[in-house]
């Protein structure tokens, strides 16, 4: 998944900073949590290490995935010697939850039960296939994003009206910035309060820089 290849001497740089930057919250299991971001893309690792917020909430995401590790490995003998070739609907599940978060959509709980209605083979080839999970849940999104809005316009027409202008004004200009990722930013964006759309509207930079944020979350 990782889209470029980081080489040996910056990811040493990067690991260093990460570790020292997770240490205090993390000491025990630092090491695991660096690893397993140290697998995101070098563009990714260094905005990251300059904001505060983004990094937090990487780690905790990586914490999370590292608890359900653990908790696997705890259970994998028991589990085995019930039925040696079968992965339960629960770990499925947390495993596809796990990497669909990484995308930061937003919805990461709902897509995750949309993904999981197909078939036990489907869902795992969606794990060892990052292509084909992007893929679906760029449909899932779309799919949640519009029903969303029908929800908005049917339960408040003046708001409705209002977000669904400001959302048709915003991808036009997200589209500007980044015409291949420009309706799962826009979807990302429209998360936030109608006041704060208003001024990335009217605020080029703020807009910039929303977009970028999103981008990163997005792995782009």
């Amino acid at each position: 998944m990782r889209g470029n290849m980081i080489k040996d001497d910056e990811v040493e740089t990067l690991g260093e900073q990460l570790y020292t930057r997770i240490f205090p919250q993390h000491s025990e299991h630092a090491g695991k949590l660096t690893g397993m971001l140290l697998e995101l893309p070098a563009p990714v690792l260094n905005r990251m290490l300059q904001d505060e917020v983004m990094l937090a909430t990487a780690v905790e995401k990586a914490v999370r995935a590292l608890e359900v590790d653990l908790h696997q490995e705890h259970s994998k003998t028991t589990s085995r010697e019930e039925d040696d070739g079968s992965v339960s609907s629960d770990s499925l599940g947390e495993q596809l939850f796990n990497l669909i978060d990484v995308y930061n959509t937003g919805y990461s709980q709902k897509i995750t039960g949309m993904l999981l209605e197909q078939h036990k083979e489907a869902v795992l080839k969606l794990l060892s296939d990052p292509e084909q999970l992007e893929k679906q849940l760029n449909t899932a999104l779309k799919t949640l994003q519009q029903q969303r809005a029908e929800e908005t316009d049917i339960s408040d027409t003046s708001d409705g009206e209002d977000a669904e202008s400001l959302g048709e004004t915003l991808f036009l200009q997200v589209e500007e910035l980044d015409p291949l990722h420009a309706h799962e930013i826009t979807g990302m964006l429209l998360e936030m309060d109608i006041g704060v759309l208003r001024k990335l509207l009217h605020e080029r930079h703020l807009l910039e820089a929303a977009v970028q944020k999103a981008q990163s979350a997005l792995g782009s």
